[in-house]
Formats: C-alpha cells, sequence, structure tokens
C-alpha cells in the first residue's frame, strides 16, 4: 500500500518569539515493512540553519534553528511511504523466560532490546500497573499470547477521550481514570510490560484516515498515533541483526491498544511507523527552546493520511 501522508504544526506566539531552537521527529523510519520514497520539510520562516541526523535508537531527526523574530512558526512534513501487511510468525517463549533471559547477569552477551527494559520519564514502575496486568502476563504464558489479550482488555476496559489527558499526564492518572488517547494507553502497556520485566518500546507514527470499505473508522486517525512494541526473542524472520560482530536473533511484535490490532513489525499496512523510543519524550514530533518572548502560544495541529 503506498501512503501519502502530510504533517502540519503550526504555532503562534505572543509576543514575538527572537529566537528560538528546534528538534523535529517528522521522517518515517525505513523498514523490512515499510520503505520512505520520499520526504520533505518545510519550515515557515526559512530557518538560518537545518540539518538531519540520526538519533540513538535509528530515527531520524532534524535540527532547525530561527534567528529573526517571529510570532508564528510553520511546519510541514510531506512523506510518501510504502507499506506491507505483516509477515505471520509465532513466538513460544513464556512471560518468566523472557524475563529470565533479560536479568542482568555479568559479562552476558548485550542485546539493544535490553534498552527498553527500564522506567523512563513517562513509563514508571508503580504497583497499580503489576496489579491490572498480573492476569495477562502470568509467569507459565506464552508472552505473545498475553499481549494479544493485555491489547484486547485495555481497548475493552479504557475509554478514548481526547480531553480527559494532556500531554504531561502521568501514565498512572490515565490508568486510574480509565481514558485517555493512544499516548497515554501506549505509556500504560509499556509500564505494565516493563513492571514484569519485559522489553517494550514507544512508537509514534500514523494511521490511514480513509479505511477499506466496509471497515469501521479507526481512533487516531487525523493525528499522530502511538503504540506499543514488544520483544520476542525466540522469533526468527528473514533478517538476522548483527551488532559488534554477533548475530542476535527475535523480532519485534506491534501491539495498539487503542485499536485492538497487533503484527509483526507493524500492527498492519494501514500504519506508517516514525520513530521509536522509550517513551514520548524520545520522538516528539517537534520540540525547541524559545529565546525572547513565546510566553502566551497556540498550537494547531493537522494530519492527513490518505492513499497515495
Amino acid at each position: 500500500m503506498q501512503l501519502r501522508i502530510t504533517h502540519q504544526t503550526r504555532y503562534r506566539y505572543t509576543p514575538p518569539v527572537q529566537h528560538a531552537q528546534h528538534m523535529a521527529w517528522l521522517q518515517p523510519i525505513t523498514t523490512p515493512w515499510q520503505q520512505l520514497q520520499e520526504f520533505s520539510l518545510e519550515v515557515d520562516p526559512a530557518p538560518a540553519s537545518q540539518h538531519v541526523s540520526t538519533d540513538v535508537f535509528g530515527n531520524q531527526r532534524c535540527h532547525f534553528s530561527l534567528e529573526q523574530p517571529h510570532s508564528e512558526l510553520l511546519v510541514t512534513a510531506r512523506s510518501l511511504v510504502q507499506t506491507t501487511p505483516p509477515p505471520i510468525r509465532y513466538s513460544h517463549a513464556s512471560c518468566a523466560q523472557v524475563r529470565d533471559q533479560f536479568a542482568y547477569r555479568a559479562g552476558q552477551q548485550f542485546s539493544q532490546a535490553a534498552e527498553f527494559l527500564y522506567p523512563s520519564p513517562y513509563v514508571a514502575r508503580d504497583d497499580a500497573f503489576a496489579r491490572y496486568a498480573a492476569s495477562s502476563l502470568a509467569p507459565d504464558r506464552c508472552l505473545f499470547e498475553a499481549c494479544i489479550e493485555l491489547t484486547a482488555r485495555m481497548h475493552a476496559d479504557f475509554r478514548y477521550a481526547p480531553d480527559s489527558t494532556s500531554l504531561h499526564t502521568p501514565a498512572l492518572t490515565a490508568l486510574e481514570q480509565r481514558c485517555g488517547v493512544c499516548q497515554d494507553f501506549a505509556h500504560i502497556m509499556l509500564s505494565c510490560l516493563r513492571g514484569f520485566g519485559l522489553p517494550a518500546r514507544y512508537v509514534s507514527g500514523y494511521l490511514l484516515t480513509s479505511p477499506p470499505p466496509g471497515q469501521p473508522r479507526l481512533i487516531g486517525a487525523d493525528a499522530s498515533h502511538a503504540w506499543v512494541s514488544v520483544f520476542l526473542p525466540d522469533a526468527h524472520g528473514e533478517q538476522v541483526l548483527e551488532v559488534e560482530g554477533v548475530q542476535q536473533h527475535g523480532l519485534w511484535c506491534d501491539f495498539d491498544p487503542t485499536n485492538n490490532r497487533f503484527g509483526w513489525g507493524t500492527p498492519g499496512e494501514d500504519y506508517v511507523t516514525v520513530a521509536i523510543g522509550r517513551d514520548f519524550g524520545d520522538v516528539t514530533p517537534l520540540r525547541g527552546v524559545l529565546h525572547g518572548g513565546g510566553q502566551g502560544h497556540t498550537l494547531e495541529v493537522g494530519v492527513t493520511v490518505e492513499p497515495a
């Protein structure tokens, strides 16, 4: 499936900002299940400098600086992405087996998935997450099947309510009130999994806004979307990851509790992955530091995803 994405962000500042530094995570990554064919990033006013680099998780980030007074900032990202359906795979490892594999042992081989075991700024540890997830993440249960059930439970237990949380609402608050948005649900699921010693990462991206005929419209359309990816070490694909000359097996399987979807590497060909990280803070679409002005500001975001 070929998808065209337009992501437009507009800030209005009062009083005007004198100069600013910004970072943007808006360029979709290339994976075995999606190929980035075109990408452009337009910034108005024109930046004094602009360059792209790769962050520690392999995402493409753009840094740009504005060195003239401005009362408005408009950033438009346009992408053309070719996606494919997720492959059919299976994993038999139990929750206890995966947890034990990632338990610390002196001198053990490093695994990149271990970076996603620990608490992070938006993913805290709390007994409340363990209590919620305990019935799904039983020690002797297949982790793959447990994640499918946890995804379905969250989809049934939580209400999608855009005005109920903000970007900075703690995952624990969203858990207690049983409502929120895709970012909240991803952080809750990450807190549940990491609390049991299971490696899981945050995924930012998009959903197709026009569903196929006869299919329901998916929540999260017309906005950035977020879901979770879980590492299953006994799963194997056509490609073998190599880190510092050492082959490492295992695959990431994606789970979307907002829409009760899952798939290996992607929940479906109607999803586009932009970036991966420990939580939202690692892959914020646009953030920056303002100097002189901007104490009052408004934000407008518009996302369109459509078949090309």
